[in-house]
């Protein structure tokens, strides 16, 4: 089955050539292009496409605006925003409303690659954005943990999301079952009131690190 894709870009050049692109293998199916951010919502309530693969820079709604609203509906959503900026402030918002993936124009080649990750439920950046992520997220801490209300196994789990291990490593390394992991990471997020593990590593990267 072909991985459904909407394309949101305000160069409709830019739009017709990606679907040239992604359509040339016959993996893809382009079922929307758009030009802005209220395209965007409103394809994706009409589409519902398996990737979302948007602009960030664009007139009157921006592609993280359209994705923030996007994912306030529907937290599993899967948006894979393509700039030509590598902007340190737009890559930890990005991170921080919860977006899938955040990959650069000029790197053609990956973005087919990075679709289908999306796809599967992974978290994908380009090269170049990925060898800054450390230094972008380990910002001086400036609240004091002991206001999140986090026990020494929490901050324990946390740590081990931040490293990217899965639920079964997590178990395994901490002597839990993977219901408790899961149980624990359930609790966690409620408990610091975010969307997902994502979101979990940026916070152990800004307020522990």
């Amino acid at each position: 089955m072909k991985m459904r894709v909407c394309i949101i870009d305000d160069d409709h050049l830019v739009s017709l050539s990606l679907k040239t692109i992604l359509e040339a293998d016959g993996q893809v199916e382009i079922v929307g292009i758009g030009s802005s951010g209220e395209d965007a919502i409103r394809f994706y309530e009409e589409k519902k496409p398996d990737v979302l693969l948007m602009d960030i820079r664009m007139a009157a709604m921006t592609g993280l605006e359209a994705a923030s609203a996007i994912l306030n509906r529907d937290p599993s959503a899967k948006i894979l925003l393509l700039t030509t900026f590598s902007d340190d402030e737009y890559i930890v918002k990005a991170l921080h409303i919860g977006v899938k993936g955040y990959i650069l124009k000029q790197d053609f080649g990956s973005i087919l690659p990075a679709l289908a990750a999306v796809q599967n439920g992974q978290t994908v950046f380009g090269n170049e954005i990925t060898t800054r992520l450390p230094e972008l997220m380990k910002t001086p801490s400036r609240d004091n943990l002991s206001q999140y209300g986090l026990t020494e196994r929490e901050l324990a789990l946390i740590q081990k999301v931040a490293d990217g291990k899965n639920n079964r490593e997590i178990a395994e390394e901490l002597y839990l079952s993977e219901g408790t992991v899961r149980n624990y990471l359930s609790q966690i997020l409620e408990k610091l009131d975010l969307r997902d593990r994502t979101q979990l590593a940026v916070f152990y990267y800004k307020q522990v690190l």
